[in-house]
């Protein structure tokens, strides 16, 4: 394990060990443990925005999408615990 040395302003330090003690750990294993969730968070909003351009492009090349009252529909019977059908995409009417 490497050393990493950060330096914290005496307000931040302080509210980080006050935050430790409340959660019964650490100072440095709050850091740690901080650091991790950021680093998750910016490595999800990464796939996502990848996931998203990918999905984008095929509905470039295909111009096919499933329409929001379509899809409102079938999400909102799965929460009713309704029996539903998956909707398909198709190619949109875009004059109507």
């Amino acid at each position: 394990m490497s050393t990493t040395t950060i330096r914290l302003p005496d307000e931040l330090k302080a509210r980080v060990a006050e935050a430790a003690a409340q959660a019964g750990t650490t100072s440095h294993n709050f850091i740690l443990e901080a650091i991790a969730e950021k680093a998750d968070a910016a490595e999800r909003r990464a796939d996502f925005h990848t996931e998203a351009d990918r999905r984008y492009a095929e509905f470039l090349k295909t111009g096919e999408s499933i329409p929001w009252d379509d899809m409102r529909r079938y999400l909102e019977d799965r929460l009713a615990g309704k029996p539903a059908t998956r909707p398909s995409a198709r190619k949109l009417d875009r004059h109507g």
